[in-house]
């Protein structure tokens, strides 16, 4: 259970599995009739590896990126398929998390931080909206050059905030993110569901 170490002057959220709900699973369903994979196999072969940091970072176009994919599922798709797919991770706005954010901001900024890419991006900006609007500003990987959970990304999103790293706390899904997060100063949370979201600011006095 979070309790903070010192006081909160600004949160950070991530997206994706936060304020987004995202499937994976939703992308192999739609790539399965383009393979020549079974969705097992293809579960298989998943794995966030170097092709898929360097696309995050912005380092690897989308093309080059979507080859990699079909060369890793075996797919015969074109890049609008592949995109199809890609995209459909995204399933939509959490409104719960989102109520959250909104009832949070009234007392401290609220900023996101997100691991994505540019296809992404102008998916979940077209498609979720109040995700957009929730934050005083959205940083994102491919723009930053950087993503989580390296320090230096999380050092220029604190530097960008202009708050010390100990007095913002950060929210994510991932472990390996909010261990990150913690290494570079930043009070952080793991977050399972909206619940922990709700407990943290909770524990956050002039925010519950």
């Amino acid at each position: 259970m979070y309790k903070p170490s010192r006081p909160v002057k600004a949160l950070l959220f991530d997206l994706g599995g936060v304020v987004i709900d995202i499937s994976v699973e939703r992308a192999l369903r739609c790539w399965e009739s383009h393979s020549r994979l079974t969705i097992e196999q293809m579960r298989n072969r998943l794995t966030a590896d170097e092709p898929f940091r360097q696309h995050e970072r912005g380092e690897l176009p989308a093309a080059a990126y979507f080859d990699h994919l079909r060369r890793m599922f075996e797919l015969e798709a074109s890049d609008q398929q592949v995109a199809e797919g890609w995209n459909a991770i995204l399933v939509g706005e959490n409104t719960e998390s989102l109520r959250l954010v909104a009832s949070a901001r009234r007392h401290l900024p609220c900023y996101a931080f997100t691991n994505t890419s540019h296809t992404h991006q102008a998916a979940w900006t077209s498609a979720c909206p109040n995700v957009v609007s929730a934050f005083e500003r959205i940083f994102a990987s491919p723009e930053l050059g950087l993503r989580k959970p390296e320090r230096a990304a999380f050092d220029m999103v604190t530097q960008a905030i202009g708050v010390e790293p100990p007095a913002i706390l950060f929210f994510d899904d991932l472990l390996e993110n909010v261990e990150g997060a913690r290494a570079a100063g930043l009070q952080a949370v793991h977050v399972r569901g909206y619940e922990d979201i709700r407990q943290a600011l909770d524990a956050i006095p002039l925010v519950s």
